[in-house]
């Protein structure tokens, strides 16, 4: 578990609900997912589930980098960039994939140059060659039917990632179903607005793993109180006074 207090990623995060689908040509700022890369003459290992995106706004940068979020500032000059101030969460990814993150930044900290032509932008340097695309923005889910993944615990300005792929899924008869990654629950639900309220929450009478029985009580301690939805394109946050779950579109 980490802080993820770094001011950069304020204004960066918050590209996914602007207008990206038809910024000035000139312009390096969008929401842009690498298509593939090389460093030091080695090919970037890019992996299937594990995306790497790039957002700009302004002189802020963040993004994904396969498992860590991570943001900093750019300078640009004409064709000239540089990226800098780089900070990163910390949480922990299996193999392959903290490899392809760690080859991602450290390329991206010796990028000097940047071309965009059309939905495409080119990042460069002596030893870097970075390809994106242009991302659109996907349409916000729906509460309502869409399987749900979970994909990190939030604690106040703390992030952890998650064991296993925790589900749930809100009926349009009001039931909602899941589980913590250890234990299945079941209940009813009421949605007033953007405040979630989980009632009749039945849980599965097992003994949950060391490592799983802290997340199966977040989880719990969450669904358990009233709580804020928030849905952006394939996100979905639940959050209870200073505690939250942080869910993706199932395969998406």
């Amino acid at each position: 578990m980490t802080n993820r207090s770094f001011p950069a990623l304020v204004a960066a995060v918050a590209l996914a609900a602007c207008g990206l689908l038809a910024p000035p040509a000139s312009s390096l700022e969008g929401d842009w997912i690498l298509e593939r890369g090389t460093h030091g003459g080695v090919d970037l290992p890019l992996l299937e589930g594990a995306p790497v995106n790039l957002r700009i706004e302004g002189s802020d940068v963040g993004g994904t980098a396969a498992c860590n979020i991570y943001g900093g500032t750019v300078e640009r000059d004409g064709d000239a960039v540089s990226f800098s101030a780089l900070t990163m969460t910390e949480m922990g990814c299996d193999e392959p994939r903290m490899t392809l993150e760690s080859a991602y930044i450290a390329a991206l900290a010796d990028v000097e140059a940047a071309v965009r032509d059309g939905d495409r932008l080119s990042l460069t340097g002596p030893d870097v060659e970075l390809s994106f695309r242009l991302s659109v923005p996907p349409a916000d889910a729906s509460l309502v039917g869409t399987s749900w993944v979970l994909d990190s615990l939030v604690d106040g300005d703390a992030v952890s990632s998650v064991i296993d792929t925790p589900a749930i899924e809100f009926g349009d008869d009001g039931v909602v179903t899941g589980d913590t990654g250890c234990r299945a629950f079941d209940g009813s639900y009421v949605l007033d607005g953007t405040e979630l309220t989980i009632e009749n929450l039945v849980v599965e009478d097992v003994a949950c793993a060391a490592d799983l029985a802290a997340q199966d009580e977040h989880v719990l301690a969450v669904l358990g109180r009233a709580t804020t939805v928030a849905i952006e394109g394939n996100r979905l946050s639940l959050t209870g006074a200073s505690i939250g779950l942080d869910y993706r579109v199932a395969d998406g």
